[in-house]
């Protein structure tokens, strides 16, 4: 199998702007069994329109129920994985030992795929998982290249795929299995409904001075205690191509298009083999939020100052203002907007085939065809044909 990029939908929407953007297979969760509660997830209906869009274009779609059911949820989990496997499921992504030996009692179309929240650390567990009827595995975000070089050289050629997390945001906990906002709030984050207190300011308390809260200040926005830096893995692609790997996946069920586009058009070039500068992959990846990159436990032990150094350079520099549709009225393609564009402005155009510097007209044209100066966010306004669909405009800061 080729090297495949998997990317994140949390609806049906950001699953076309992933296949826009090059996604070979794109993963999503229904409404039930998922651990992303709060992503949007997919009905039934969108599932099997989602799937149908896939596979239309030469493209797989793999379903996430990677919960940790209790006993009576059992029953039901087989119901809808039937049901997704009639739809035409490629894959099911689970994590539970439970869980894998009932889909595989099922005698399902759909392969089994085991999730990052089993925490695979090594290869003699992969082959376990092969026993169990597993396809492929993905491995544990701890571990380092070397580790990885490692498992590949025992199991290549044992008929069993893996897959790696190389991009977004990470858990403070191993492999996500926190128990801090089931403590705090009540929402358990095994069972996809976790509120991010690791992402939350905190202050300190010294213990015979109750009630004074000291401050910790890391950047002008606060101090996160246990805020882990997003992954970006993009420079280790080629040597984890050559050890074996099969699946790039990208994290984000809950980001948005924005997000998505910018960050599959930067792993896409690299897995088709085109030459990407690192200053460029920088900027790119800069230009939406996240909390400061690193590339995590890849090159083995690093020191604190190492990953200071190598996180601290980055924050968002630029603003999602519109983008194009696959809509089109006489001549015009439909363009929506998110943030008010004023006529002449310059901005940066993002599209599959790669980023450039754009100008708006001299005068705008509203839906409704009317000229104007500027357009208001949650409008439309109507630009060339000779935009693709889902491109992107954004203003650089």
């Amino acid at each position: 199998m080729m090297s495949e990029l998997l990317a994140p939908a949390g609806n049906l929407e950001r699953l076309k702007w992933a296949v826009a953007y090059g996604a070979d297979a794109v993963y999503f969760g229904v409404q039930e069994f998922s651990l992303r509660s709060f992503a949007g997830n997919f009905s039934f209906d969108e599932a099997q329109s989602g799937l149908d869009y896939l596979h239309e274009r030469g493209r797989r779609g793999y379903v996430t129920l990677n919960i940790y059911p209790f006993s009576d949820e059992y029953a039901r989990l087989v119901e809808v994985a039937s049901t997704l496997d009639e739809m035409g499921a490629d894959a099911f992504i689970v994590s539970d030992l439970g869980v894998l030996s009932t889909l595989k009692r099922l005698n399902l179309k759909a392969a089994l795929h085991i999730s990052t929240q089993a925490n695979t650390l090594s290869y003699q567990t992969i082959l376990a998982y092969k026993e169990l009827g597993a396809k492929r595995v993905n491995l544990a975000r701890e571990l380092s290249l070397a580790h990885i070089e490692g498992i590949q050289s025992a199991i290549n050629g044992e008929g069993i795929e893996t897959e790696v997390f190389v991009h977004g945001s990470v858990c403070m906990s191993y492999s996500g299995r926190c128990a801090i906002s089931d403590h705090l709030t009540g929402r358990r984050a095994n069972r996809g409904e976790c509120t991010h207190p690791c992402r939350w300011n905190y202050s300190l308390v010294e213990e015979k001075r109750p009630g004074e809260y000291y401050p910790v200040f890391e950047d002008d926005r606060g101090l996160y205690l246990f805020n882990c830096k997003d992954l970006a893995l993009f420079s280790f692609l080629p040597e984890l191509i050559r050890a074996g790997v099969v699946s790039f996946k990208i994290e984000g069920r809950m980001k948005n298009a924005h997000y998505l586009a910018s960050v599959l058009s930067l792993y896409r070039r690299i897995l088709d083999g085109k030459t990407v500068s690192e200053a460029d992959a920088w900027r790119l990846l800069g230009r939406v939020d996240n909390r400061g990159y690193s590339t995590g436990f890849m090159k083995g032990e690093i020191s604190h100052e190492d990953y200071e150094a190598e996180t601290q350079r980055y924050q968002s520099t630029s603003l999602w203002v519109a983008n194009t549709t696959e809509a089109t009225i006489d001549d015009y393609r439909v363009c929506d907007v998110k943030n008010t564009v004023r006529a002449g402005e310059q901005l940066e155009l993002l599209t599959p085939d790669g980023v450039s510097d754009f100008t708006l007209p001299d005068v705008l044209l509203t839906r409704d065809g009317e000229s104007v100066d500027h357009v208001n966010n949650q409008d439309s306004l109507l630009m060339s044909k000779d935009l693709p669909p889902y491109s992107i405009l954004r203003r650089v800061k």
